[in-house]
């Protein structure tokens, strides 16, 4: 397995690249995968897996009926790559990939805030 010692420049406004170094592949920071889509803010709702967490994604929707915007909410898994440590509570930034299995398909990018 090769090892990734270069730090791409994803050229996201607002996310550093991490202090640590990994040999994950499927790193956005120091492997071979892209980021391309949409970027989300969420905080981390669980943290248990290995190399997965569950974000919570708040967002506004417009209903048209009522002429009022309401609250809501969806869980999406993404990838958590080695050089990034996160805690639940933490508010994120997760970017839109390829499919890494079949639920995931968003990486953590960097932490906002702890």
């Amino acid at each position: 397995m090769p090892k990734f010692k270069q730090v791409k420049n994803l050229k996201i406004p607002g996310v550093e690249p991490p202090e640590k170094v990994c040999s994950d592949p499927n790193c956005p920071w120091h492997g071979t995968l892209r980021v391309r889509g949409v970027l989300l803010e969420g905080v981390v709702a669980k943290a248990r897996a290995r190399r997965m967490v569950v974000v919570q994604h708040v967002y506004l929707y417009y209903d048209k009926k009522y002429n009022r915007y309401e609250r809501r909410s969806k869980k999406i898994h993404a990838h958590l790559p080695d050089c990034i440590s996160v805690k639940e509570g933490d508010v994120v930034v997760i970017g839109e990939t390829r499919p890494i299995s079949k639920t995931v398909k968003f990486t953590v990018l960097g932490v906002k805030r702890r």
